[in-house]
């Protein structure tokens, strides 16, 4: 049943956007007319977004009418699907008992007779489809213009539209915002179809330099603005405390109850099952029924979610079963969110009666869900986890992917770096087949300008593609700024927009980034060829040499032009919306968390390595010992004719590795992500796969690999036995390959993983580089 309610609001939908277009109208001289029967908070907040959002682009003020005036050129009125008649006027008739506008949130927008009709079915689709008018609508100076022919219905697919936006410390900008700010915010995400907001309410102490007011003041806040547009409002709440402890467990069901009773509005909440928290179900299940019991002494219809996050095959066959024993009428559903169970896995498990809600990241670049694809090492050690990350299609295809699985999801995000991806997943919500330039169009539409609309989008799109391979192959790079660039230029009154901002920003960014990636390499080039004179002119000489060439990175720097503007951009975007791209500068929580600014000049050749290393090198008693050294280091990425080298992780360089790095380089973030390791020793895979083809079967080879840990190589499926096995950091393991295997001319290397369930993931075995070298 369900699934045919969404195809009939597709098919639905579809026909209505199907109808001829007419010629556009002013709805300059207008007036609202809003049916009784709607919310009393709703009514408020449809007329407040309808006079406020449409003002601030046209000049135009809308004002209430109660009866309607024959005076009026137009009028604009706001009713419920069951309103009979609005001040003795029948609504527009239509046949049929599946009707968009009669589905829950659905809605008819219809203009007829000189009246604009926005038919919800119920006071919450009042303001999706004033939603859908601002989007659909020309907006100008002085003008509103609709097509005269309007006649559109449609309604949502999933019923879960929501975004997490937790008022914390952790949060890179969040935390920065008044009240005002969070109610803007929540008010144009639900201008475009999102129903739910979940925030992380206080459960321990956590204060921020940049907080406006305290955090069990803006749980109420935030609650109260939910409430005001009739959406739903979460609360995040984890027990990280031993739940077989009965004291803890008494005091954090008092925390969470402090929490429910001071919020007018509380819809769900959602409890991480161990992420984090390392309770066993059995504990955890019996102390939800416990809270859900003074939970719905303040909300009665509130419900209580958990996800299986971090349980364990035997913990995840404990909570079915604990279903299955008590079919517990507390619980309304389950969230599949980072280390869950599979999302088809956890549908197919779980009673019908429960809903299923995704807890997809889109905040997140790298060490997360869904990491960015194809990521290139330079923009992973620069760019970090939480860039500003517009990726429409890619979203897109994840959201369809599994969302057929759910009713709908609640984003995991962490600031508004991420606002495109948000708009995506809550229009695509709507409607999984909606084209995602259109829903771009929408957004630059709105946000920006409507003379801007095609423009920008396509340059929203171009931005993703920046992020899509090797950074120095990437010729679309440079375009992208100057597009940027000049719709900047054309733009100015745009300058001071937050949306406008970031993305300009990323443009001045990835094109920086790209033109020091191709910079620094080429001196670290120079400085090897240098090293290779070590004989003729002595270790040390050419050592200091090389140094001196690597190091033009920093005393000759390229591009200071964009360097600048994005000191600037950083600046603006933390005086508009308090983001902060700099632990020192702007107080950020820490430097995972979106500090671009302070990574911008992170070196993208290994000049910080080869100065510890020549450090290392001058100690050495002897010289042959230092022309062994210096002749590992210089030939390092070129071994020799006949030989091959691959960067594990680095897109860029690695030839021969078949296996996908879903995340993006697996970038273990050392020492605060100013590591002074070799590039490629940062990143990783922990069982690549790697295939060569065309090798000279008369010859004799050895496999050398750098990473850490063990290193199981296997070459055809036969294992093999070190020569070498330094398991230390940039030590050096190597193996005979047998003869016989090359025999053909080709070779697979594979590595078995190691029992390593004891340790943090931080510590497993990892390889970095990889070496075939001809003997």
């Amino acid at each position: 049943m369900e699934l045919m309610r969404r195809v009939s609001i597709l098919i639905f939908s579809i026909f209505f956007f199907s109808l001829s277009k007419g010629a556009d109208i002013n709805l300059a001289e207008s007036s609202v007319i809003i049916s009784q029967d709607i919310k009393p908070k709703v009514r408020e907040s449809a007329l407040k977004i309808l006079q406020e959002e449409v003002n601030k682009r046209t000049g135009i003020t809308w004002s209430e009418i109660t009866k309607w005036k024959d005076s009026e050129k137009y009028t604009l009125a706001l009713v419920l699907s069951s309103t009979k008649k609005i001040d003795g006027k029948l609504l527009p008739q239509h046949e049929g008992q599946n009707l968009p506008e009669l589905q829950p949130e659905g809605f008819r927008i219809q203009m007829q007779d000189n009246i604009l009709w926005i038919i919800g079915a119920d006071s919450r689709a009042i303001i999706f489809g004033i939603g859908e008018i601002l989007r659909k609508s020309t907006m100008s100076e002085g003008e509103f213009l609709i097509d005269e022919n309007l006649n559109f219905a449609t309604a949502p697919q999933y019923s879960i539209r929501g975004h997490q936006i937790g008022y914390r410390n952790t949060a890179n900008s969040y935390d920065a915002w008044s009240v005002e700010q969070y109610d803007q915010y929540i008010r144009e995400l639900v201008l475009f179809g999102t129903n739910a907001i979940e925030n992380i309410p206080p459960l321990e102490k956590d204060d921020s330099p940049h907080f406006k007011i305290p955090r069990e003041e803006m749980n109420i806040r935030m609650s109260e603005i939910c409430d005001a547009y009739d959406i739903e409002y979460w609360v995040w709440t984890p027990a990280k405390v031993d739940l077989t402890d009965q004291e803890l467990r008494e005091k954090q069901l008092e925390i969470h109850e402090a929490n429910y009773k001071q919020v007018p509005r509380l819809d769900n909440v959602f409890f991480p099952g161990g992420d984090p928290g390392h309770n066993h179900p059995k504990e955890v299940m019996p102390f939800l029924k416990d809270l859900h019991s003074r939970l719905v002494k303040y909300h009665t219809d509130a419900g209580i979610w958990i996800s299986l996050q971090g349980f364990s095959q035997e913990q995840i066959d404990y909570f079915y079963q604990y279903l299955a024993q008590y079919s517990p009428t507390w619980l309304r559903g389950v969230v599949s969110g980072p280390s869950s169970p599979s999302i088809s896995e956890t549908r197919y498990r779980l009673p019908k009666q429960y809903k299923h809600r995704h807890y997809p990241d889109i905040t997140h670049n790298v060490r997360c869900d869904y990491p960015a694809l194809n990521f290139d090492q330079a923009f992973a050690l620069t760019i970090g986890r939480e860039g500003i990350n517009p990726q429409p299609v890619y979203y897109a295809k994840i959201h369809a992917k599994y969302a057929p699985f759910t009713d709908g999801f609640v984003s995991y995000s962490d600031g508004c770096h991420d606002d495109v991806n948000k708009i995506i997943w809550s229009q695509r919500g709507w409607d999984i087949n909606k084209n995602v330039l259109d829903i771009l169009k929408e957004y630059t539409k709105f946000f920006f300008l409507p003379e801007v609309e095609q423009e920008a989008a396509e340059g929203v799109l171009g931005l993703e593609r920046n992020w899509d391979g090797s950074i120095i192959d990437n010729g679309s790079i440079e375009p992208t700024l100057a597009y940027w660039k000049q719709l900047e230029s054309q733009y100015p009154q745009l300058s001071n927009n937050w949306r406008w901002q970031m993305l300009v920003l990323r443009a001045y960014y990835d094109a920086y980034v790209r033109q020091r990636r191709i910079y620094e390499g080429n001196l670290e080039k120079q400085a090897n060829i240098t090293l290779f004179e070590f004989r003729e002119r002595g270790a040390d000489i050419v050592m200091k040499e090389a140094l001196e060439i690597v190091n033009q990175a920093d005393t000759k720097p390229i591009k200071r032009e964009e360097r600048q503007k994005i000191e600037d951009y950083c600046r603006d975007l933390f005086e508009s919306i308090g983001l902060q791209t700099s632990v020192e500068k702007y107080e950020a929580s820490n430097s995972q968390r979106g500090c671009i600014l302070d990574f911008v000049d992170y070196p993208l050749n290994n000049r910080w390595w080869l100065t510890d290393q020549f450090e290392l090198i001058e100690k050495m008693d002897s010289e042959e010992e230092k022309n062994e050294r210096i002749m590992v280091i210089a030939n390092w990425e070129n071994p020799g004719p006949g030989s091959y080298y691959d960067d594990v992780s680095n897109i860029a360089n690695s030839p021969h590795v078949t296996t996908t790095v879903y995340d993006a380089v697996d970038f273990g973030w050392w020492d605060g992500g100013y590591c002074r390791w070799r590039l490629s020793s940062q990143v990783y895979q922990n069982d690549p796969i790697l295939e060569y083809e065309d090798l000279d079967p008369n010859a004799r080879y050895i496999v050398r690999v750098v990473g850490y840990g063990d290193a199981l190589i296997r070459i055809d499926g036969k294992r093999l036995e070190p020569l070498v096995y330094d398991k230390e950091i940039e030590g050096f393991k190597e193996f005979i390959v047998p003869r016989n295997v090359v025999g053909d001319g080709k070779i697979t290397i594979t590595f078995d993983r190691p029992e390593e369930s004891h340790l943090r993931w931080r510590n497993y075995s990892r390889i970095s580089d990889v070496w075939l070298i001809k003997r």
